[in-house]
């Protein structure tokens, strides 16, 4: 669970390595609480620096430090308990930067994201993931 305050690994590769959370976006149940799939609005702390040649590059650094973000988170620390009574957690926080379109502001993810993000209806950035943590059904699904 993300709140005020938190810091997130980004594994996108829009430049941003660290961010930290200000706002998490409609949330009213869990008072201001966020998991795997919430939307949040982020302070970009650490960036990938940028050089002379990178800015003239198509491929250009797409934030800086201090930009404020959207972001959706993908991994937490926080334990989540699957249907099947398995707790899934993470070593870490994370998270993939979003425009204000809800499209995601790098073209490729590395790392482990969560598979309840396609439930959320985030399934292009798990698509994107080059690994996905396994989900099992609830058991009213497999009969």
């Amino acid at each position: 669970m993300i709140g005020l305050k938190g810091t997130l690994n980004i594994i996108d590769n829009s430049g941003a390595l660290v961010a930290e959370c200000v706002n998490v976006l409609k949330q009213k149940v869990n008072n201001g609480w966020g998991s795997v799939g919430d939307e949040i609005v982020v302070v970009v702390q650490r960036a990938r620096p940028v050089s002379a040649a990178a800015s003239a590059s198509v491929t250009a650094v797409k934030v800086r430090r201090g930009d404020v973000r959207r972001a959706v988170i993908v991994r937490t620390r926080k334990p989540v308990r699957r249907p099947d009574g398995r707790l899934i957690r993470f070593d870490d926080n994370a998270a993939v930067l979003l425009n204000n379109k809800r499209e995601m502001l790098g073209t490729r993810i590395g790392g482990v994201v969560s598979a309840d993000l396609r439930m959320k209806g985030w399934g292009k950035i798990a698509s994107l993931a080059p690994k996905v943590s396994p989900y099992s059904p609830p058991a009213r699904l497999l009969t």
